[in-house]
């Protein structure tokens, strides 16, 4: 049993709704941080809470929703220590697990039908990381969640 933290906008509400449902069938621990109705939100908020839950809370997944999936994984991978990956299938979510050890999967409700949107659910809560060559990588990216920004004109 696993333990996620999902939230999504407004666009991503009905779609969440779902595959938390998806989720809690398989027998692992949702915590729903939001938003619980239509009306109209900012993802931001929501791909933060996810982030910092996910973040605070070791070997937790996090699922985001909004109406195309970018804004809430850029919010979302704001967090230090959160990977999150924009899924379209079944494919890209297990090479977010396998090669990049994503801890969080965003979706576009706007973008991807129910069904498939479950099927990738099931490959990113399926996939382990391969580790080996992917952990250099892994690790390079942790390392990105410290570094100062880059100046104009340098290399």
């Amino acid at each position: 049993m696993a333990k996620w933290f999902a939230g999504a906008d407004h666009a991503g509400y009905v779609l969440k709704n779902q595959l938390v449902a998806a989720l809690r069938a398989l027998g692992d621990e949702v915590e729903d941080l939001g938003t619980h109705d239509e009306k109209s939100v900012d993802y931001p908020h929501y791909g933060d809470l996810v982030g910092k839950a996910v973040a605070e809370s070791p070997g937790s997944r996090g699922l985001v929703v909004c109406g195309s999936g970018i804004g809430i994984s850029i919010a979302a991978n704001k967090v230090k220590g959160v990977r999150c990956a924009l899924v379209h299938d079944t494919f890209t979510a297990e090479m977010a697990r396998k090669h990049n050890d994503c801890n969080v999967v965003a979706m576009g409700a706007r973008v991807i039908g129910p069904g498939v949107a479950e099927a990738a659910l099931v490959a990113f809560r399926g996939t382990d990381f391969e580790g080996g060559r992917h952990q250099r990588r892994v690790d390079q990216l942790g390392a990105l969640d410290t570094s100062a920004p880059a100046r104009a004109g340098k290399s």
